[in-house]
């Protein structure tokens, strides 16, 4: 331990979280922890003083989830920091083993165990830094005509069957245990992302300062998937990806993603129908609205 700080501790982000907060913050007993929550209306802040009264609850205006991670971490004090979905809670002795593997990778930023579908299927949670070819893969459903190709699927990280550890470019932030020493190097999650790729961006910028990011199958957490959002960020989902690349991508890649995703996006609201056309139909209409830099000022 450096300086008498605790091993680790950890930082839950919450929003009208109550169907999952109680198995989440029982999987991490013990252990120091911090619940942000963002403005729940649903009681989740109340429940949590009630039923955890050793966790440590702060309120805060819902300024997304980048600002939740950074104002729990910036209440924590130790050398390892578990960042935990509310919606996801860890399997038995989890957190031991990302603090062993942490001990085996003094320069992993970030290790992230291995996912589950509440029904214990694998939740994949292995990507690759986005890129133009990568959105056209996914949004375009090239992918899906050659689900075997590494080159189509790189995106979802070309097949990486989750089964071994190693460096890999991302992982999902649903639960992620992150080297305070690599945070304090890095900095903090940029706040301009409200939901939506803020792990990537930080991931990639410790990745340029020389650090790098684990998987490991050894520990497990089950995360229910998108229960915060339902699917109704999908605007949000899209921002990042613009967000990212006017930051990490090549100069004019951000405006030929909004492009792509534009053109993507209008052929998807005419092939679908229902609640998901309308989604895809609004986006489009939000990205034909104007140039990539005039949307992310917006």
């Amino acid at each position: 331990m450096a300086d008498g700080r605790s091993r680790v501790a950890c930082v839950v982000v919450t929003h009208d979280a109550l169907p999952w907060v109680e198995q989440c913050l029982r999987s991490v007993a013990g252990t120091e922890t911090v619940v942000v929550d963002n403005g729940s209306t649903d009681g989740t802040a109340d429940f949590v003083r009630e039923r955890f009264p050793s966790v440590r609850v702060v309120a805060d205006e819902n300024r997304g989830l980048a600002a939740g991670w950074n104002r729990g971490i910036a209440e924590t004090d130790s050398d390892h920091v578990l960042v935990l979905n509310a919606d996801a809670w860890l399997v038995e002795d989890a957190l031991t083993r990302l603090l062993a593997v942490a001990h085996a990778h003094p320069r992993a930023a970030v290790i992230g165990p291995r996912l589950l579908n509440p029904d214990g299927t694998l939740q994949r949670s292995v990507r690759g830094y986005p890129t133009l070819w990568r959105l056209a893969t996914e949004y375009l459903y090239l992918r899906k005509l050659a689900p075997g190709s590494r080159a189509f699927n790189s995106f979802y990280g070309a097949g990486f069957d989750h089964a071994s550890e190693r460096q890999v470019e991302w992982v999902m932030g649903a639960c992620m245990l992150v080297r305070r020493a690599a945070y304090d190097e890095v900095g903090p999650f940029d706040e301009s992302y409200f939901l939506f790729s803020e792990e990537v961006d930080w991931m990639r910028r410790a990745a340029d300062r020389g650090w790098s990011v684990v998987f490991t199958p050894v520990a497990r957490c089950v995360h229910v998937g998108g229960a915060a959002h339902a699917g109704r960020m999908f605007r949000e989902n899209v921002r990042g990806h613009l967000r990212y690349l006017s930051l990490h991508g090549r100069p004019g890649e951000a405006e030929r993603a909004r492009k792509l995703l534009h053109a993507s996006l209008v052929v998807r609201g005419r092939l679908h129908r229902g609640e998901r056309a309308r989604l895809y139909r609004e986006v489009a209409a939000w990205l034909g609205s104007g140039d990539v830099e005039a949307l992310l000022a917006g």
